[in-house]
């Protein structure tokens, strides 16, 4: 079968749109039509060197569409059903998985590897075999992925809104929800506004904190912001810590959370002295591999702050996404106002590029349009 997919042909670069050869399913495998993908930060990472991974790969890991065709040994999906995706390919067999930990289970190993569970690959082209990013390539018409990978929702769920509930807002909600722990009257600092930090607002406000705090530098996101839960937002984290002192009397916040694009040492120091004793500072971003965090071991100890990291939303993502999905289908959560803006698969590129430039909360491929 063929299909269109944007490509990174080498470590680093631009997205290439090319034409490939897509396989038949394997056993406990689906080929899918993507529909809709949502432009990640981490698939921009890739084009930055941030990330290492091994290509070619095809891009983007959040996406939404329909199930055509089952593998071998599939029996709880159908052709024909709509889905989201899961970036975790949980086996439902190694420890963290049997402790409900599915967002951490041993199959990670696979993600930016560029191949599938047994190490073989399903996409061809140019005369080489092509990878995956986190086995799922979104950013392809079609594409062969793990069965463990599709989460079914109902066929009356929009698929282009619900693309981004596949990433970003359940590591966001979950950030705030599950990692921060927020309870009722909590005060909490979001640092990084995009995709990932509007829906830790979104948690926070959910769980019930008094002051959800946004920080970050690019006005249009501090507005955002303001409208989907947050009580204040601030341009800087001196203005955020100034604020939060004065409101809290001297306290501190329950919890920091950090999503900003790249993880640097000044925010975790910010976030770091932003956080009460017995606080906590929650790193969902990441960083450059070389990056060694430095904090004050006094605070550490003797005010017993905590700094965690918090992957996929620290929890159970195939449930967490369908929880998403009813609380987004039953008016509780919004999604449709995180999508700035829509792009053909061919503006991949121009996507990432007005992320950066801070012009979009969450990009929107079109990719079977």
């Amino acid at each position: 079968m063929k299909t269109k997919a944007a490509v990174m042909w080498k470590e680093t670069g631009p997205f290439e749109i090319s034409d490939l050869t897509v396989d038949p399913p394997g056993p406990e495998e689906v080929l899918v039509r993507f529909d809709y993908a949502g432009l990640c930060h981490t698939d921009e990472h890739m084009r930055n060197g941030d990330i290492g991974f091994n290509p070619p790969m095809v891009g983007g890991h959040e996406g939404s569409g329909v199930v055509e065709e089952v593998g071998p040994g599939v029996t709880h999906i159908q052709p024909g059903d709509h889905f989201v995706t899961s970036w975790m390919p949980y086996c439902g067999r190694c420890r963290f998985c049997l402790t409900g930990q599915t967002n951490l289970c041993d199959n990670g190993q696979y993600l930016m590897s560029g191949t599938m569970l047994d190490g073989t690959q399903r996409l061809h082209g140019r005369g080489q075999k092509l990878g995956s990013v986190d086995l799922l390539g979104t950013f392809s018409q079609r594409n062969v992925i793990p069965a463990s990978c599709v989460v079914v929702i109902e066929k009356h769920v929009p698929l282009d809104t619900i693309a981004i509930a596949a990433c970003g807002v359940p590591t966001g909600f979950g950030s705030a929800v599950t990692a921060a722990d927020t309870r009722p009257g909590d005060i909490t600092v979001v640092y990084g506004i995009g995709g990932i930090g509007i829906n830790a607002v979104q948690g926070a406000a959910f769980a019930g904190a008094k002051l959800v705090i946004a920080v970050d530098p690019v006005e249009f996101k501090r507005t955002t912001a303001l409208t989907l839960g947050a009580t204040h937002a601030f341009a800087s984290a001196e203005e955020a810590h100034e604020f939060v002192w004065s409101e809290s009397r001297g306290v501190g916040a329950d919890a920091a959370i950090i999503t900003v694009g790249l993880v640097d040492k000044k925010v975790v120091s910010d976030a770091f002295s932003m956080i009460r004793k017995g606080g906590v500072v929650v790193v969902t971003a990441v960083a450059n591999p070389e990056l060694m965090i430095e904090i004050p071991s006094f605070e550490l100890t003797l005010y017993q702050k905590r700094l965690i990291g918090s992957l996929f939303g620290s929890g159970n993502p195939h449930n967490d996404i369908r929880k998403i999905v009813d609380l987004y289908m039953r008016g509780k959560i919004k999604l449709d106002e995180l999508i700035t803006r829509r792009y053909p698969l061919e503006e991949v590129n121009q996507g990432y590029d007005d992320m950066l430039a801070g012009l979009n909360i969450r990009g929107l491929l079109e990719i079977s349009h």
